[in-house]
């Protein structure tokens, strides 16, 4: 009898535990999953300035257009430090994406100029940026199947219970995807046919 009452107050403790600690290893990877996102978009984002450096001699009455860029540029640079800090912040997470949406559509825009120049669209060090932006993108896309994989993870587990009481009690709070496909990205092709942005 005494084994009983033992086992009846142990048990719900071992699994309201387990439920936890499976619910915090969700959490870290992914935050983990986010960080990695971070360091592939902070490198998308350093490629720019150089992409509009190496434009702005051949498109010297665009102005606008690379101001906007890099107007754009910083906007989602900021966008992306906000979700850093809080992953899991919708908020946050949709900041990110409309940031990175409008870059989408100024970086279209100089791409278009940048193809309809002849000298700009053969240059060495327009061909390599454009190289080096769509193998960014590659594994940033990559990366937001790897995060948005860890949020549907995450979710399900503090959705379930007992992990919904661990999520109550501990302040777990639900994380949101980076829509595939067009966000927080989507953006027109690259010199080379590669795609300037998905992430």
């Amino acid at each position: 009898m005494g084994w009983i009452v033992l086992l009846l107050l142990i048990a719900p403790t071992a699994i309201f535990t387990a439920s936890y600690n499976r619910l915090l290893t969700a959490h870290i990877a992914l935050k983990n999953a986010f960080a990695q996102i971070d360091i592939l978009l902070t490198r998308r984002y350093d490629l720019v300035p150089n992409l509009v450096e190496s434009t702005r001699g051949y498109l010297r009455n665009e102005r606008d257009t690379l101001e906007a860029v890099i107007r754009t540029c910083n906007e989602a640079y900021e966008g992306l430090r906000n979700a850093a800090s809080d992953p899991g912040s919708a908020a946050a997470v949709h900041q990110l994406i409309g940031a990175d949406q409008q870059l989408g559509r100024a970086l279209g825009q100089l791409i278009a100029l940048a193809e309809a120049h002849p000298d700009l669209r053969s240059s060495p060090m327009m061909l390599q940026l454009a190289e080096e932006l769509a193998s960014a993108e590659a594994r940033v896309a990559f990366a937001r199947a790897q995060y948005n994989k860890a949020v549907m993870t995450y979710n399900s587990d503090r959705e379930s219970f007992p992990g919904s009481l661990a999520a109550g009690l501990f302040g777990f709070k639900p994380a949101y995807p980076l829509e595939p496909g067009r966000a927080p990205g989507s953006q027109p092709r690259m010199l080379n046919g590669g795609a300037a942005g998905d992430v």
